[in-house]
């Protein structure tokens, strides 16, 4: 009957320190699992709202033309989608929403090229998530140049 009771203190005494790191670890690992993906799918998404936005700027540069008669020169920039270039009596804008040129996902500016890459008139670019050209990843540059 003591040995009873003593068996039955020692259960009840709670968990040990081993079975509370055990079961923190486990934890640690779960979480570090399904944070990983949730990261990765952030990235995409935001690489999905690039591609995106540089959709509605191209189209926003083929209105435009249409107007103006020429896409804006480089050093007149997607700037020139939201105030006037000085000569251009056909300009009919602001043709852009906002007050301002759009920035990219991660809050860098787009890059205007012109001419662009494969014989396009011009080139929208997002230089991705480290800001710099190149890259892998989620580093990769946008670009409207793209296959669509």
């Amino acid at each position: 009957m003591l040995q009873r009771k003593s068996l039955k203190r020692q259960w009840q005494r709670g968990m040990t320190l081993i079975e509370i790191l055990v079961v923190l670890v486990l934890l640690g690992i779960i979480m570090a699992i399904v944070a990983g993906n949730f990261i990765g799918q952030g990235e995409k998404a935001k690489a999905d709202a690039a591609r995106i936005q540089i959709q509605q700027i191209a189209q926003t540069l083929d209105l435009f033309k249409l107007e103006v008669g020429r896409y804006p020169t480089q050093s007149e920039g997607l700037q020139a989608l939201i105030t006037a270039p000085s000569g251009l009596s056909r300009w009919n804008g602001p043709y852009w929403k906002d007050k301002q040129v759009p920035k990219d996902p991660w809050q860098n500016e787009y890059k205007y090229v012109v001419p662009g890459s494969g014989g396009a008139p011009y080139e929208v670019i997002s230089l991705g998530a480290n800001g710099q050209e190149g890259g892998e990843g989620a580093d990769k540059d946008i670009s409207s140049a793209e296959p669509k």
